[in-house]
């Protein structure tokens, strides 16, 4: 007989076409977790085949040692095209980016230093303002950071919020239905609470959770994460033995054996063994991991949250959480992609998991609450500067570490503060302030509401929607949904694998060894690859050009990239002379330094520079970043943006 896992594998090779999901190839190895599988069908001829049309066809048999000899943009399209000819069917993509996130564009800045997903377009944010305040050039930012909705901190136990708690608000209870729907998660099996951030979440489970009696916490991450940290650090007070999975140098694979020497129960007797944290798919190097790794825990006792922060648009689809259903769930949401990184984060606890839950302080809960509407703003004022600047002004608070301009986590938008406008701004208050008189204000009030409401409830019954406050529409979501799982990934993989094939063909000239000018950490061109990238820069000399440093020449070429930490690599005896070499030891806080745990493996690492695609990235995105990381080819790049930061800025780049 067919197990449930076969058919679900068989499901997903016909929604695939050729190639499986990472669910697939685990549903067909589910008696031994692996993280390889020898070539023994179509499918895995399918997926050798992705990685050799990439390299043949791409500038085959080509190095490049000099930046000012690379291809143009359209050369490089018209190659990239040649080996993925399929990425024209995601033209719908580039469609809905020029009409809803139009920004991405007009701002010429490539961003590439967080995986997310938005709630709302940006075309979305700018409708709610009236027309007067639009019609400038430059878009109302003093207004943006408030769109829809805010968040307030409540003070509530985990398990009394989840017990009885109930929907919240009609805005919060829409919101909540939206996101089960985008996830597939039924409200009959599992129940939600809107947190601060990702690590609110992470801190809240952590202190909810019993670790008295289930005393292990397993986490499965490549990287180091703060969120992930702070679980560590407050488990191991509440008695927690930490553990965690190692990654085989060099593709920094799981190390399969010991993971499940960890997992799997020494006492049948024991029935709960503890929190098994695992991502699926590491934010930084785009490995991605094994459904079945959640399912061999479950069957040997363990409570099972599933980190699905760092998945792409649709990667968390019906297929993986109907088949394994972990007990806890934590994903994050942004408003904007690109241009308001502020949000919140949703913890997701299955019904029948609830009465393990041990009462808790409960910091970290939010409530999701209508923002003030503009024209009430501009209504109930005085007009003065400092009140407006006020009520549109918000306190972002970062939740993970690795950021540039956006965190991989989300900010939460909770006190207003007073800002001393500039001069510039001053000025545009004054001009507004002669041009909307309050006769005009009432004017545009009335003429701009109807719109407004139809654009933010999808719905012609104006009083009805805004007297509930529900029915916003989460545009992102929609446009996330009407592309499809299929879609989507495809397009992440060939704009990742280009990438990554693009900087592999970067050659540092007059070497006799070849010498690379980039190291990729993890996979390489890889069919099942996840959309982020960890690498390190080397100069002519071969030393690591600092990752700060690389993220800031970056910034200066309008490219957001992230810095990182990789840890628990695990050497073998053949690649134990390298270890010395490789492995550094992280420049941490105090307070960094007391998450470490007992075993000190977690103090070194490496450390990295980071780029990651959203489901909106498109070629010349990755093109820019390609040429960019070029530029280090030659030997005196570097030397004459130190000069630039400090002849121009009057401030020097510390390395």
């Amino acid at each position: 007989m067919q197990s449930p896992y076969s058919k679900a594998a068989e499901r997903i090779r016909l929604y695939y076409g050729c190639c499986t999901s990472p669910l697939a190839e685990a549903s067909e190895n589910h008696e031994s977790p692996k993280t390889s599988c020898k070539p023994k069908s179509t499918l895995s001829n399918c997926r050798q085949g992705f990685a050799a049309i990439t390299a043949s066809t791409f500038f085959p048999n080509t190095q490049f040692t000099n930046h000012e000899d690379l291809p143009s943009l359209f050369e490089s399209f018209v190659q990239f095209t040649k080996a993925y000819p399929q990425y024209s069917e995601t033209s719908r993509v580039d469609q809905i980016r020029a009409q809803e996130y139009y920004h991405l564009s007009l701002s010429h800045h490539v961003c590439l230093d967080y995986i997310g997903i938005g709630l709302f377009s940006y075309s979305q944010i700018q409708s709610q303002y009236p027309p007067a305040l639009t019609s400038s050039s430059s878009p109302p930012s003093r207004f943006a950071d408030s769109p829809f909705f805010s968040l307030s901190y409540k003070s509530v136990s985990l398990k009394l919020q989840l017990l009885h708690g109930g929907q919240g608000s009609v805005l919060e209870s829409v919101i909540r239905k939206r996101i089960m729907e985008y996830l597939n998660i039924s409200q009959n099996d599992y129940s939600m609470v809107f947190t601060a951030n990702k690590s609110s979440a992470f801190k809240l489970l952590s202190e909810s959770y019993p670790f008295q009696s289930s005393r292990k916490l397993l986490t499965v991450y490549d990287y180091e994460s703060e969120a992930l940290r702070t679980m560590v650090t407050t488990s191991e007070k509440r008695g927690a033995k930490i553990m965690s999975a190692e990654f085989k140098w060099p593709r920094l694979r799981i190390h399969s054996a010991k993971l499940k020497k960890m997992i799997i129960r020494k006492k049948k007797k024991m029935k709960n063994r503890g929190l098994f944290v695992i991502p699926l798919q590491s934010r930084m190097t785009g490995a991605s991991y094994s459904y079945q790794w959640m399912s061999v825990a479950q069957e040997n006792g363990w409570h099972v949250l599933l980190d699905g922060c760092a998945l792409g648009p649709k990667d968390m689809d019906s297929f993986g959480l109907s088949l394994f259903r972990p007990d806890f769930l934590i994903c994050s949401f942004y408003k904007v992609i690109g241009e308001n990184p502020t949000g919140f984060g949703c913890l997701f606890v299955k019904k029948s998991t609830i009465q393990i839950l041990e009462p808790s302080t409960g910091n970290g809960i939010v409530s999701v609450v209508p923002a003030k509407q503009l024209s009430q703003l501009i209504e109930d004022s005085s007009g003065t500067d400092s009140e407006l600047e006020q009520t549109s002004t918000l306190e972002a608070k970062e939740d993970d570490m690795n950021t540039a301009s956006f965190p991989s986590g989300l900010t939460v938008s909770q006190h207003i503060q007073p800002v001393k406008p500039t001069k510039g701004e001053t000025s545009e208050k004054e001009a507004m302030k002669n041009i909307i008189s309050k006769a005009e204000r009432l004017e545009i009030s009335e003429k701009w509401e109807p719109e407004r409401a139809i654009a933010l409830h999808g719905s012609r019954n104006v009083k009805k929607s805004e007297k509930e406050g529900a029915g916003i529409a989460c545009r992102c979501l929609d446009h996330v949904d009407s592309l499809g799982l299929m879609l989507i990934s495809s397009r992440g993989r060939y704009l990742i694998n280009w990438l990554v094939s693009a900087i592999m063909k970067l050659q540092h000239p007059n070497r006799l060894d070849n010498f690379p000018l980039v190291r990729i950490y993890g996979p390489k061109v890889k069919f099942d690859r996840g959309p982020a990238l960890a690498f390190n820069i080397y100069d002519w000399k071969g030393e690591k050009v600092e990752p700060l440093l690389v993220q800031k020449l970056a910034g200066r070429k309008n490219i957001s990239l992230s810095t990182g930490f990789l840890h628990y690599i695990w050497f073998s005896d053949e690649h134990e002379q390298e270890k010395e070499k490789i492995l550094e030891r992280r420049k941490s806080s105090e307070e960094k330094e007391k998450a470490i745990n007992k075993s000190g493996k977690s103090d070194q690492g490496i450390t990295i520079v980071t780029a990651a695609l959203s489901f909106l990235a498109n070629f010349e995105d990755v093109y820019k970043l390609w040429a960019f990381i070029a530029q280090f080819l030659d030997a005196d790049f570097v030397e004459r943006e130190r000069w630039r930061y400090t002849a121009l800025d009057q401030k020097t780049v510390e390395v």
